[in-house]
């Protein structure tokens, strides 16, 4: 076994520091020493029922406080209910206030009870920094979560989609994540910072969204035929919108690509933002209806083979 020499470097204020707890060790022994039993039992008495005193105080301190703050963020969560503020911001709000009211409150109470609170004020905000290199992730999610609120990309209630490919309705935004709630009913909770920094596509920011169809019909169908049986489908829909009634555009109809085996044909057309889906699978269902109806048929892929004889 080797040992190693260990050089330890004493400073003359840690020998004073040293000396002086040691001297008020000794008074207290002798104090103690040199006390009756008869007068010691009266002092530690008294001492156990005012730090007893002390703890009583603490604790109603702690309950009332407590019931303070829960009042104070149910009249928070009132106020914004009256001037109808987004949700996404109140439940931040309500969730900031609260915790920082707790922690005030945590420091009253143990200040209360004889302990430095300037010291343990230090303690805590050492600690705090020390949690927060720890934790910067955590505080990169509380950050993201103020950006959020600033710049408002989305709001409590809107459909979006996000980069790491969920999607759903906005339920919640905290201080550290956001809830969505999926077309299924599933909770999915996203850090803040994942949203802040990544790409949101928010689907209800507009009011309007344009409608997509790619129709491919065998080649042969005379392209005013399709056109016209396009557009009757579109016109019997009345969720559709015009360019009279707001929309960007009236709806177009057209040509899009010659295809192997088929014509593609492009039905574009504005709707509402809420109607979308509905007005997606509506048309899907007609435009399979009702062009075989009227002898449009859709392709499938073929293969034209040439045979050759060699003599």
């Amino acid at each position: 076994m080797i040992h190693l020499p260990l050089q330890v470097t004493v400073t003359p204020e840690d020998t004073a520091a040293v000396s002086k707890i040691e001297e008020g060790a000794r008074e207290a022994i002798e104090h103690i020493v040199s006390t009756p039993i008869e007068d010691l039992i009266p002092e530690m008495l008294n001492s156990i029922i005012h730090f007893g005193i002390k703890v009583l105080i603490a604790l109603l301190i702690y309950f009332a406080g407590a019931w303070l703050i829960k009042k104070i963020r149910g009249m928070i969560h009132r106020i914004f209910e009256r001037r109808k503020t987004e949700k996404s911001i109140a439940t931040f709000v309500e969730s900031l206030t609260s915790i920082s009211l707790t922690v005030i409150l945590v420091i009253i109470t143990v200040g209360t009870l004889g302990v430095n609170t300037t010291s343990l004020a230090a303690l805590l905000a050492a600690g705090g920094m020390a949690i927060g290199m720890a934790l910067s992730g955590t505080m990169q999610n509380f950050a993201g979560g103020i950006m959020i609120l600033a710049f408002k990309p989305f709001k409590t209630g809107d459909y979006i989609d996000t980069e790491n490919g969920y999607s759903g309705t906005v339920s919640e935004v905290n201080i550290f994540s956001t809830k969505l709630t999926t077309t299924d009913n599933k909770i999915i909770i996203i850090p803040n910072s994942t949203l802040s920094n990544g790409t949101v596509n928010n689907y209800s920011l507009n009011t309007m969204r344009r409608v997509e169809w790619l129709v491919g019909v065998e080649y042969g169908t005379e392209a005013e035929k399709v056109k016209s049986a396009l557009r009757d489908i579109v016109t019997a829909d009345s969720r559709v919108l015009y360019a009279a009634t707001g929309a960007p555009a009236d709806p177009l109809i057209e040509i899009n690509s010659l295809m192997d085996s088929a014509v593609q044909y492009v039905v574009r057309v504005w709707v509402k933002s809420s109607d979308y889906w509905d007005v997606f699978y509506a048309l899907n269902d007609r435009i399979y209806t009702i062009l075989p109806q009227k002898g449009i048929n859709f392709p499938f892929p073929q293969m034209d083979v040439h045979l050759t004889s060699q003599n």
